[in-house]
Order: structure tokens, then C-alpha cells, then sequence
């Protein structure tokens, strides 16, 4: 029998359950958010500075299923400006970054200006109001290379300052507070 999750990881947290980096034990894991059954693993990663939707499974060939189709991971970035037409345009037919060394240009994609999102206050604060204008924005991508959001906001002069995924496949974020978790019968994406 496997077992299955979502999560809302919170800032600060590592997407594992193990650290054997060089920092280990002074980083805040998975495990320390609810008593996960053995051999739960993250399907697909959020690195620490990011928050929102993570699913977890027990099942190896679930999480390998989930990872080998190309299904859509909505992100919420808050970005640092008011960004402009010319750059939604770039961001939406792909954009050069940088992955393993060499130069990569990422796959066209939704994006899209919205509201802001009022997600509870996080731990670290963003910044101060005056440095300047922030705004929100919706990214909706297929694939999921090494900080791609970020860096693809980078690469157009917007830096992301808060990224929230939202939502996985068919499963959303909706009203899960950070650090909670829902356990589910099933992932079907």
C-alpha cells in the first residue's frame, strides 16, 4: 500500500527529507512538518526560498509517472517592478537561461499580470514598499529546469521576490496554510 500527499511547503524549508549537504542539520526538512511514513519522497522539488504546492508520495513509479508527463505547474511570483508588456511577451515565447553550465531557451508558456494573491505573511520579509513597486504575476509551465522562474523574471530585469507554486496538474494550493498537509487516496494528474 502507498501513500499519498500534498503539502504547502513554507519559505525556508529544503523539499527532502534527508540533508547530507554541507550545512546538514541547520536546515529545516519535510519530516519536520508531519510524521510522513518511510520511503516518502517529493515529486519534483521547490528550493528553499520558494513556497506552496508539493506532492509526496511512497510510490516511486507514481512520482516517476507524475515527473515524465508533461503536466502544468502554476507559479505565483511577486517581482521586483512594475513589469512591462514587451517583457509578459519574452516570458511567453520562452527565454534564455542558464541550466548545468550551458544556455537553455525555455518552452513558450502562460504568464499573465494578477491581483495580488494576500498569501499569509511569510517568515523573512520581503522588502520595504520604499524600494519601490512590486506586482504579481501567474506563470503556467510544463517543464522544470533548476530555478526556472526565477530565472526566467531575471532574465527579462524583473527578479522574482516571493514565488508560490499553486498548483500541480489538477491539484491547487486553494486554502492549504503553509506547513500543512492533506493525506489522498490517489495522485492522478
Amino acid at each position: 500500500m502507498h501513500y499519498h500527499f500534498l503539502i504547502h511547503k513554507p519559505y525556508g524549508y529544503l523539499s527532502q527529507f534527508i540533508n547530507n549537504g554541507p550545512k546538514k542539520g541547520k536546515k529545516k526538512l519535510l519530516g519536520e512538518l508531519y510524521d510522513f511514513p518511510e520511503g516518502t519522497m517529493a515529486i519534483g522539488r521547490l528550493d528553499e526560498p520558494s513556497e506552496g504546492l508539493l506532492l509526496l508520495t511512497t510510490d516511486g513509479m507514481m512520482s516517476e509517472a507524475v515527473r515524465g508527463k508533461k503536466v502544468d505547474k502554476e507559479y505565483y511570483a511577486q517581482i521586483d517592478g512594475l513589469i512591462s508588456d514587451t517583457a509578459l511577451e519574452q516570458l511567453k515565447k520562452g527565454v534564455e537561461i542558464g541550466f548545468n553550465g550551458k544556455r537553455y531557451t525555455t518552452k513558450k508558456c502562460l504568464v499573465k499580470r494578477i491581483a495580488d494573491p494576500l498569501f499569509p505573511e511569510r517568515s523573512q520579509k520581503i522588502r520595504d514598499a520604499k524600494h519601490g513597486p512590486t506586482e504579481w504575476i501567474s506563470i503556467t509551465l510544463n517543464e522544470g529546469k533548476f530555478r526556472q522562474v526565477r530565472k526566467m523574471t531575471a532574465a527579462v530585469g524583473y527578479p522574482t521576490l516571493r514565488l508560490v507554486r499553486v498548483r500541480i496538474g489538477k491539484y491547487s494550493l486553494t486554502d492549504l496554510k503553509p506547513g500543512l498537509v492533506t493525506s489522498l487516496k490517489e495522485i492522478s494528474v
